[in-house]
This record gives structure tokens, C-alpha cells and sequence, in this order.
């Protein structure tokens, strides 16, 4: 899969995406107030799953069965959804969202080294320097430090979503195997999530032991449920067809934006404020993607023509 410039759709899709992946963290943080962060990730998976094939049925798709799709549904369900959606909420426990959100931005920078590492045809460029160094200092910039977050924030936490970043960039470059075959964007969605449904739900069942605990709140039933639905289901759908459209690096800088709607459902649900430093982290970030693109580095070549 070589990497493509993308256009005006795929950066409408980058958006819609980074909007449904940002409203996870306030679903997960609802979610794990109640409920084991084991048992959240099996949940949103099993949910994602079955929609998805609910939605293969309808259409009078299935699910191939040969070796190689097998293969790569295990390790995209592994990769991209039992380890991160594990990940993730563990450490969003310990740090909160937007922290979490913030760390999880990491996941391009990930991808762009392991692409150039491992890749033949997405190899680092100096658009692509600048613009992940752009991007990295936009969310270095939405760390409150004065408020003391790096100082309090436990340190297992920040690990956990660093991880979960490194997983989500292993997953980019192992996706690249989607294109070679002939999958569609829901029968690709379907199979990792159905992978990584049988990972979970075992180990969710066996160590949470669900049936002991106190039933949860409508609350945070209904946050599992949108979390599995809209911020699984819905996205991934649309996060394989970005992949396939755009390629791997594309893809990923999804993350770079999943803070800003990380923090921005925060401040409208959770009544917390909006800094200047947040706002400016927002625009250099911005920046990161456009010059990841080119389009900042062809507007000041015509500026000096």
C-alpha cells in the first residue's frame, strides 16, 4: 500500500473519526467508574462484533475462513482492539481522559518509525518530519503541567497508554496485508473484531467473574453500549475504509486529533475549562497534519513564487 495524498473526503473522514474515537474516553471513563476495565474492553468488543455482523447478514456478506484473512483478523483483533481497548482504560483510570487521549497521540509518531523501519514505499520524509514534530509539540503542549498533572499522574498509567499507542502502530503496519486481500472495509472490521472478542471475553469472565458484582447503573450500561456501538462498530467500519483510502500513516494521525475531542466532550459533559494552552496545542497540532500533507509546505512555495 503505497501512501496517498488525501483529499478533501478522507480528511472529512479523519474528522468524523477522530469524533467517535475522542467520545470513547468520555463513554470509557463513565464505563469504569462501575465496571472492571477488563470487562469494558470485552464488552466493546462483543458488541462492536455483533453489529458488525449484523450488518454482514444483511448485506449477504460472510466472513472468509482461509488461512491468510484468519490470520490477519487475529493479529489486527490483537493488536488493534484486546491489547489497547485493554490498555487504555486501565490507564485512563489512573490519569484521567484527556491525559490518556493526549498520550495515545503518540500512535503516529509509532507508525511513521515503524513504516520507515519496516517499509519499503512509506519511508520518513521531511513534510513528514516536520509535521509529526508539529503534532508532537501541539500535544506536549495540552499537558497541564502547571496544574500539576505530571507530577501527580501515576506513572503505570502513562506506560499503559504509551503501550497502547505502540500497539495501535504495530496494528497500522500490520494492516497493510488488508489491501493484498480483497477484504471489505466491514468483512475486515467484522474478523478483528470477532478475534478479538474470543481473546477478551474468557479472560473477562474468568478473572472478573462479572456475576459477583452489583449491577451497573443505566449510566453505565448505556456508556458500554455507545462504546461498543458508535465508538467501535461505527468507527472501525469507517477507520478500514480510511486505511484502505489513505494508507497507514494517514490513518494514524487520526490520533492527534482524538484529544481535542477527548477534551472538548469534557468540557461540555464534564464541566472541566478550556485553557489557552489547550487551544494552542489544538492549532499546532493542526498544523502537524497539514504539513504531514503538504499542503503548508505547496502554500508557501506559491507564496514565494
Amino acid at each position: 500500500m503505497t501512501e496517498n495524498r488525501m483529499t478533501g473526503r478522507e480528511w472529512g473522514m479523519l474528522l468524523t473519526l477522530s469524533v467517535l474515537w475522542g467520545g470513547s474516553y468520555l463513554f470509557m471513563g463513565l464505563a469504569i467508574r462501575e465496571v472492571p476495565f477488563y470487562f469494558v474492553a470485552a464488552a466493546r468488543c462483543v458488541i462492536g462484533a455483533i453489529v458488525l455482523h449484523i450488518v454482514l447478514r444483511a448485506m449477504g456478506q460472510r466472513l472468509p475462513l482461509n488461512r491468510q484473512a484468519l490470520i490477519a483478523f487475529l493479529g489486527m483483533g490483537l493488536l488493534n482492539n484486546a491489547i489497547p481497548f485493554s490498555l487504555i482504560p486501565y490507564g485512563q483510570g489512573q490519569i484521567g481522559a484527556g491525559l490518556a487521549a493526549i498520550l495515545n497521540a503518540m500512535t503516529p509518531i509509532f507508525t511513521i518509525l515503524l513504516m520507515h523501519l519496516f517499509t519499503s514505499d512509506e519511508k520518513l520524509t521531511p513534510a513528514k518530519t516536520v509535521g509529526v514534530l508539529l503534532g508532537f509539540v501541539g500535544v506536549v503542549l495540552l499537558f497541564d503541567v502547571e496544574g500539576g498533572i505530571l507530577k501527580t499522574a501515576a506513572i503505570a498509567g502513562q506506560v499503559a497508554c504509551l503501550l497502547a499507542a505502540l500497539s495501535y502502530g504495530l496494528s497500522n503496519l500490520f494492516g497493510r496485508r488488508f489491501s493484498n486481500l480483497g477484504l471489505t472495509p466491514i468483512t475486515a472490521a467484522a474478523g478483528q473484531l470477532t478475534a478479538s472478542s474470543l481473546l477478551l471475553l474468557p479472560v473477562a469472565l474468568v478473572v472478573g467473574k462479572p456475576w459477583t458484582l452489583p449491577m451497573p447503573t443505566a449510566t453505565a450500561l448505556m456508556a458500554i453500549l455507545a462504546l461498543g456501538v458508535v465508538s467501535t462498530a461505527i468507527a472501525y467500519l469507517l477507520y478500514m475504509r480510511l486505511l484502505i483510502r489513505a494508507g497507514a500513516t494517514n490513518t494514524s494521525l487520526v490520533t492527534l486529533l482524538n484529544p481535542c475531542s477527548a477534551i472538548l466532550f469534557s468540557v461540555l459533559f464534564l464541566g472541566e475549562a478550556l485553557v489557552p494552552r489547550q487551544l494552542i496545542g489544538f492549532a499546532v497540532i493542526a498544523c502537524g497534519l497539514l504539513a504531514i500533507d503538504g499542503r503548508i509546505l505547496q502554500l508557501f512555495r506559491r507564496v514565494r513564487r
